[in-house]
């Protein structure tokens, strides 16, 4: 049985649920890391004993799929897309917007399914968008294909965020310390392609990176998921 089956243990002696139990576990998630989460911290945010945390939850693994599912509802559109295109475009950015949120979603995308009720609506609502433009197979590789890409650009996006904290250095600090350490290395001629890429390429910004991955990713794909013939 799934923790999303299990019926939730009388509220007494004092108010408990699911929903405040995975409130105080995103918060402290979200000001730390999945490091900062255990059942003892939560439940030392809501004045209650760790045991009491077991009524709803049996294992950390579990707090984790609710924490997942809760930002799930943030990553479900509001509207009913107009086409597929627009479907997987604002999937996409509303997961990158809901991982700038919460640094540690990129550590929990990517594993197996979840099975949550909000996971399962954001799967649903970019399956139908593509319904009926190819075969069912074609339509999972796609919405898996994006999917994919917006998991590693948020990964590698929330690594250099992290990199950034942990060194105390931003972008343009780190750049300028190992500056005289790239110049030697590319004036030794082993790597031309290298030296005309940071030489004479243009330097974008994350967003910029992301948003021109996924277009291009998303004009690969338009020819899989063309109409078919009247």
């Amino acid at each position: 049985m799934t923790v999303w089956d299990r019926p939730e243990p009388p509220t007494r002696p004092a108010p408990l649920d699911r929903d405040r139990i995975v409130a105080a576990a995103i918060a402290l998630a979200d000001e730390g890391g999945l490091d900062e989460v255990s059942l003892r911290k939560v439940a030392a945010r809501l004045d209650v004993g760790p045991m009491r945390l077991y009524g709803y939850i049996s294992t950390k693994q579990e707090l984790f799929d609710l924490m997942l599912d809760e930002v799930y509802a943030e990553i479900l559109p509001a509207e009913e897309p107009t086409d597929w295109r627009e479907a997987l475009h604002g999937h996409a950015v509303r997961t990158r917007q809901a991982a700038l949120r919460h640094e540690w979603l990129a550590d929990l995308l990517g594993g197996r399914p979840t099975l949550g009720p909000n996971a399962m609506a954001v799967g649903e609502a970019a399956l139908s968008a593509l319904d009926g433009l190819a075969d069912i197979d074609t339509i999972m590789r796609a919405v898996e294909t994006v999917s994919a890409y917006v998991t590693g650009a948020i990964r590698r996006e929330t690594a250099n965020l992290r990199a950034e904290r942990a060194t105390g250095l931003s972008k343009h600090e780190w750049q300028q310390a190992h500056g005289p350490h790239l110049t030697r290395m590319l004036a030794s001629g082993r790597f031309p392609t290298l030296a005309k890429a940071v030489h004479d390429g243009r330097h974008i910004d994350a967003e910029e990176t992301f948003t021109t991955g996924l277009t291009w990713l998303l004009d690969a794909l338009a020819p899989k998921l063309s109409p078919p013939p009247a």
